[in-house]
């Protein structure tokens, strides 16, 4: 081995190291890494590229576009989309799922307003800057949930013009749900029939359809697309995620490209085919019982989580259901070894399917100790 050849191997050592190291003490951010893909490596031998419609046949042929609308046909069915009228392809991640989202929209309604609330990740924002769309900020109630108050005369000020809702099914720091039913039913009392509501379920799309009670976050509630990511509840070495909408909305912006012999309505054109090919086995792996227990264990943990704060002292609280639990921010040196995200003041932390009460325990003595 030359000497260049033995800097890279240290090289590659050290950081596999440090990534061992980080992903030990990771409570901050949602991404599961529960996970095993090995008997997907030999895949990653070849260039797959799902380039294009991943409903419609390619002159590209080195793809997981079978894996792939297959993987779109599950979350539809969580997500309890008209069958004979569903659409959706594999994402990087969910902020491409709601670029998408809005960009079906725009092309419906090219003068619509668009409205979110404080609370929404701030994807969003720039997606609507990208876009060249008019919006409204709107309230947020105190646990993150879109101030529907707020919103209906925020709309009422602009009706006359098509209306556009970003609903959060779980916001960034505290996962407050907004209900896309009260919104449908907001919209519905003011007769604006040009209507378009967005769900951003990057997270909480994952395990929304396995809480009691069930969310109002989708299709028979209201929505018109939903963007849910994968490496977040069901975990992947590389960010990924679904988006699913309406399929005649789709069609508005579909076009046929001739160079790949197939049509193109995605953002990015050609795509990450092994990303499809991780999701699919994970679903296949887990099958619905799977992801159920899955948030079970995370629910468990959770109420976990905010019981034993509780009984240190910190004042820690969670949405109903939620697998986030909230408190006062901790010191620098427990944030930084816990990777903790922080907002005015309150720090938080999520109970992915792989945390475990071992864990949160060790986190709670750092809190001790440091306090």
């Amino acid at each position: 081995m030359t000497l260049e050849n033995t800097a890279v191997s240290n090289q590659l050592n050290e950081l596999l190291a440090q990534v061992k190291e980080t992903t030990e003490y990771f409570l901050g951010y949602p991404v599961s890494k529960d996970f095993d893909y090995s008997e997907l490596m030999p895949f990653l031998q070849y260039p797959m590229n799902n380039l294009g419609d991943p409903f419609v046949k390619s002159t590209y042929k080195v793809d997981s576009r079978q894996m792939e609308r297959e993987v779109v046909h599950f979350f539809a069915e969580l997500f309890r989309a008209d069958q004979d009228n569903v659409w959706g392809y594999v994402t990087n991640g969910g902020s491409e799922g709601n670029l998408y989202g809005l960009y079906v929209a725009r092309e419906l309604y090219p003068n619509a307003m668009v409205y979110f609330s404080e609370a929404t990740h701030y994807s969003i924002q720039k997606n609507v800057t990208l876009l060249n769309m008019e919006y409204v900020i709107v309230r947020s109630q105190e646990n993150g949930e879109i101030d529907y108050s707020d919103l209906k005369e925020a709309v009422r000020y602009n009706r006359h013009r098509p209306v556009v809702v970003v609903a959060n099914v779980g916001t960034t720091m505290t996962e407050a749900k907004d209900n896309i039913a009260t919104i449908k039913e907001l919209v519905g009392e003011m007769a604006i029939e040009k209507h378009y509501i967005h769900a951003d379920a990057a997270l909480a799309g994952g395990f929304a359809p396995f809480v009691t009670p069930r969310p109002s976050f989708d299709f028979v509630d209201g929505c018109d697309s939903i963007s849910v990511s994968g490496h977040k509840f069901i975990g992947s070495p590389m960010p990924s995620g679904v988006v699913v909408v309406k399929k005649d909305n789709r069609d508005r912006i579909a076009k046929k490209i001739a160079y790949i012999g197939s049509s193109d309505a995605t953002i990015t054109g050609s795509r990450n085919g092994h990303s499809p090919l991780f999701l699919w086995y994970a679903i296949k792996k887990l099958g619905v019982d799977g992801f159920a227990k899955r948030t079970a264990h995370s629910l468990q943990v959770a109420a976990y989580t905010e019981k034993r704060l509780n009984e240190i002292g910190v004042k820690a609280w969670r949405n109903p259901n939620a697998i986030t639990v909230v408190f006062p921010s901790p010191s620098d040196d427990v944030r930084s070894k816990w990777q903790l995200a922080t907002e005015k003041g309150n720090s938080h932390i999520i109970c992915m399917p792989n945390v475990t009460t071992t864990q949160i325990d060790e986190f709670v003595a750092d809190v001790l100790v440091s306090s």
